[in-house]
């Protein structure tokens, strides 16, 4: 073992292996970043690799011990509108905003796709089913070569560093610096580093992804036209959520687990929600994840590029809030009053705390204990969760049981029992017979 002698900040010094030494310095070099930066680079990736470890048991906790579920029949069909919602409009920083980077990529990427995938496929009945799963594929390919053609044409070359940022499809060094193959393996980076600040802080997160997973799974039923998801099977999917967090945190990933609300917002373009499709999916991820230039490949799209995109899928997944609301009486004064300022302090309460967290991560909650402040502030920096919490306090408490027909009571609960349904098992049955070997109580 050799020591190098560079003190990040002057708070640690890394111990490692000569050949894990000569193998950083190698990769260093192939992505043109000084000893300095891949120090930093790691000592963060163990800090994060550690926080992700043990806030992971949060999920694994809230689901498996069913506390999520039994929180989960608290709610109605007029709570979940704002939860759904959000988990849309909450997103709306990466949609035109984003766009507007490369207005010249991003905008008419946003025009092709709606006029071919909505107006296109109703010119001729053949059409119809071939545009609508696949015109976005299509017009990512045109786009994408037209944003190409645009780099090596030099429209960019004078441009501004955030134009050509944005704009470029050759930023960054992605296809030289990336390798051909690279098998990820557990603590690849060296042992987690766990640190009291950053582990509260993480945990604040994964309560996070388990509100704005449970709006998604509510879009995500609706739109493939399944039941609303039962209790149970929200506290194993946050449970399994936990489990996906461990493993990312043994395996030194960057983030944790959370349900992609842009895969939600595709079910409901392309009306494609088939199990096989996703495990198919699943494999090509893994595949991209391991041959790293056809992963490098795909990550030159231009993000306007995807923000057109968010712009049509984001805005599905709010949609289909909204469509909650039928199963409740909408001339109720009392229910207007809990929408609205459930759905108003959702989204002004967590642009409160974004436009008021400092650069350091230090945000507007500020006491003596730093691990109350970690988790505090990113609680009320998520919309979906914010929606949660005033949601169902004001919804259970406001004449919560005489008027349970006026909150869709007598339509929402026989859904969230296991039984309640017969369609339940059918939707929510685990995939290759795990339900007979897995004891009854985690599923």
């Amino acid at each position: 073992m050799i020591q190098n002698g560079l003190d990040l900040e002057g708070k640690f010094l890394v111990v490692i292996g000569e050949d894990r030494l000569s193998m950083w310095e190698m990769e260093a070099t192939s992505s043109r970043l000084s000893m300095g930066d891949l120090w930093r680079f790691v000592y963060t990736i163990r800090t994060i690799q550690g926080s992700l470890i043990v806030s992971s048991f949060v999920n694994i906790f809230l689901g498996f011990s069913k506390t999520w579920g039994n929180l989960a029949r608290l709610f109605s069909p007029i709570s979940i509108v704002p939860v759904v919602c959000v988990v849309g409009l909450g997103l709306f920083s990466r949609g035109f905003p984003l766009l507007a980077n490369c207005v010249q990529i991003g905008l008419p990427m946003l025009i092709l796709l709606v006029i071919t995938q909505q107006y296109l496929k109703r010119l001729h009945h053949a059409a119809h089913h071939v545009l609508e799963r696949f015109a976005l594929l299509l017009c990512i390919a045109v786009i994408w070569a037209f944003a190409a053609i645009l780099t090596v044409a030099g429209a960019y070359n004078t441009a501004k560093t955030q134009t050509q940022v944005s704009c470029r499809t050759d930023r960054s060094y992605l296809m030289s610096s990336a390798p051909w193959i690279k098998v990820p393996y557990p603590f690849q980076w060296g042992t987690p580093i766990f640190r009291a600040s950053h582990v509260f802080g993480m945990m604040g997160a994964a309560l996070v992804s388990s509100a704005e997973s449970t709006g998604a799974f509510f879009a995500a039923a609706r739109l493939s036209g399944a039941t609303p998801p039962p209790a149970h099977v929200l506290s194993r999917s946050i449970g399994f959520q936990g489990i996906g967090m461990l493993i990312e945190g043994i395996f030194g990933s960057v983030v944790g687990t959370t349900v992609s609300v842009e895969n939600v917002g595709l079910l409901g373009l392309t009306h494609i929600g088939s199990r096989r499709v996703v495990q198919i999916s699943c494999g090509f991820m893994i595949f991209f994840s391991i041959f790293g230039k056809f992963g490098a490949f795909f990550a030159s799209i231009p993000l306007p590029i995807f923000a057109a995109i968010y712009c049509v899928l984001f805005g599905i997944v709010a949609a289909v809030g909204i469509s909650f609301i039928q199963f409740a009486n909408t001339n109720s004064i009392r229910n207007i009053y809990v929408l609205g300022i459930t759905l108003f302090l959702a989204i002004s309460v967590q642009q409160y705390f974004v436009n008021n967290t400092a650069p350091d991560g230090h945000g507007p909650v500020k006491t003596d204990g730093g691990w109350f402040n970690d988790i505090l502030n990113t609680i009320f920096s998520s919309s979906p969760t914010v929606a949660i919490i005033v949601g169902t306090l004001i919804d259970n408490t406001l004449e919560g049981k005489s008027k349970a027909v006026d909150r869709g009571l007598p339509w929402w609960v026989p859904f969230q029992n296991r039984k309640g349904d017969v369609r339940n098992d059918e939707f929510y049955r685990l995939p290759l017979r795990i339900n007979e070997y897995m004891p009854t109580r985690f599923l």
